[in-house]
């Protein structure tokens, strides 16, 4: 563990962040501010009984009851600023007012994720010997979380709450890696509370409660030593649990809204992926099936006017279906999800390795929900990436897979910001913090971190970010295939993420076999 009195560098790295993160709130904000400011006019406006029943916005409440509340007590200060922000029929208002409130508190909601990042740095495994404060794990893990490139774009800019949410999750993580078990227990049920994209990575905490919590011993081999199972502490994680839930949808159930809740929380019929598809192994069945399509086409093995309408890249957000491999379905892509962080689960059931063994499997669950998930954001990919920080400063292979994905991952979050006042933004801030990953974790590892071909497919990302961002927009195809950018985009970055996912799962494989050599 880092040394007490060696902290000094972290307020100035959290204050710093927090700076920039005010240079933003003039900027370009999505159609999420909005939805944002609807909320807090909904639950300061409205009697509880029809926060999930109001739908006179297209931006109807979705999150679950707790981040309500939460909306609820941010309206209190936000009519401080403009009263007339918290009005229902006010629809798409923008004022200053409206726009410094909204901006400052993402920025004060941020505070959560400042501690648990430091939290997660005091969990770091410091290497030995004297080194010097830029080159330490804690140091390089802040900067890597506190910086973090894709939650500055996604909150500061473009306008949401990811930092406050994954600020409980680190917390969790931090105290799980403390043995602090009913605490980030409790973190975790507050989170999916908040909101529900966390249940991507449920499996993993419940495994792994259930086996290394409530199950006090091992056999001799690492078996499962079925008389140590505690019934106080299942009752205590079970207590944990169905307390937060009730504070949470304790009010709704009693006013007999649940199903009303439920079905905001999961409105099936938006449609396998979103109108930009995520990175994600339903962008590459996407992407063949429209291939085979066209060949048909031109083969004259299929008629075009047969074919259903191109709703997948024409900005919609809906139902549709492929025109030549079987259509998907939610119950398939919940199989396809289970399938896929089965083994993981498994793993820490099995062969439990610690905290950090349950972090791997978490990676595993977030990534293999986003790889196979229904109507997958682009976003979501950061419930891994900052994760895998951890894991990233403390080893070489590890390293190497988060180089990657988040390079990766990154870029594929740019068409989020699409007007040309922001190219430069989001430009100079990647490239900052992706020069300083490198840098910071090949000086770390001291040891080169990407296989050849990792490299080779990196600079080809660089050479379709000069197609989309530049070339593409000069040229005459703008106005003939304007989703021609986020298409290559999406599939070109949806390989990298597959890749990382399959080398996440590779790395575990082999910590298996090393356990079982041992």
């Amino acid at each position: 563990m880092a040394a007490a009195d060696s902290w000094s560098w972290f307020p100035a790295l959290a204050l710093g962040v927090s700076l920039l993160k005010c240079l933003f709130i003039n900027a370009y904000h999505s159609t999420d501010f909005e939805v944002h400011r609807n909320w807090l006019a909904i639950t300061h406006s409205l009697p509880v009984s029809r926060w999930y029943h109001e739908d006179s916005s297209e931006w109807t409440l979705d999150y679950p009851p707790l981040f309500a509340w939460f909306e609820l007590g941010l309206s209190q200060v936000a009519q401080l600023f403009d009263g007339d922000m918290l009005l229902v029929e006010n629809l798409n208002y923008v004022s200053p007012s409206a726009v410094l409130f909204q901006r400052l508190s993402v920025i004060f909601t941020d505070v959560l994720f400042i501690y648990a990042a430091r939290e997660c740095c005091r969990c770091v495994q410091e290497q030995k010997g004297s080194r010097d404060v830029l080159s330490r794990p804690s140091f390089v893990l802040a900067v890597l979380l506190l910086w973090n490139f894709g939650l500055l774009i996604v909150d500061h800019v473009h306008f949401q709450y990811n930092g406050f949410l994954l600020g409980f999750l680190l917390l969790s993580l931090a105290k799980h890696l403390q043995n602090r078990h009913l605490q980030g227990a409790l973190l975790f049920s507050v989170l999916l509370n908040l909101k529900h994209i966390y249940l991507y990575v449920a499996p993993a905490y419940g495994v792994y409660l259930l086996r290394s919590y409530c199950f006090t011993e091992d056999q001799h081999d690492g078996s499962i030593s079925w008389r140590s199972f505690s019934p106080l502490r299942l009752l205590s994680l079970g207590g944990i649990v169905s307390s937060v839930c009730a504070l949470s949808f304790g009010p709704f159930i009693v006013m007999g809204q649940l199903p009303q809740v439920l079905s905001r929380l999961f409105p099936f019929k938006r449609g396998l992926c979103h109108a930009y598809w995520a990175p994600n192994f339903w962008a590459l069945y996407n992407m063949l099936d429209k291939s085979l399509a066209v060949l048909g086409v031109r083969l004259k093995l299929l008629e075009e006017a047969e074919l259903p309408r191109a709703s997948m890249t024409g900005g919609l957000v809906q139902e549709f279906q492929h025109s030549v491999l079987p259509s998907v379905t939610p119950s398939v892509t919940l199989v396809c999800t289970l399938l896929s962080i089965l083994p993981a689960v498994a793993s820490i059931w099995w062969r439990p390795r610690g905290a950090r063994g349950f972090l791997r499997c978490l990676l595993l669950c977030a990534l293999g929900s986003f790889m196979f998930g229904w109507h997958v954001h682009e976003k979501a990919v950061l419930l891994a990436v900052l994760p895998l920080s951890i894991l990233a400063v403390e080893s070489r292979e590890d390293a190497g897979i988060y180089l990657l994905l988040t390079t990766t991952a990154h870029y594929s979050l740019f068409p989020l910001l699409f007007s040309p006042a922001e190219l430069p933004i989001k430009v100079f801030l990647m490239l900052m913090f992706t020069i300083y990953s490198f840098t910071a974790l090949r000086k770390l590892h001291s040891a080169r971190l990407l296989r050849p071909l990792e490299s080779v497919y990196l600079m080809g990302l660089v050479a379709v970010a000069i197609a989309c961002e530049v070339v593409f927009p000069l040229s005459p195809w703008q106005h003939q295939l304007p989703f021609l950018p986020l298409l290559a985009t999406s599939v070109y970055c949806s390989a990298g993420v597959c890749h990382c996912f399959l080398r996440l799962y590779v790395s575990l494989l082999r910590q298996e076999e090393k356990h079982k050599r041992l």
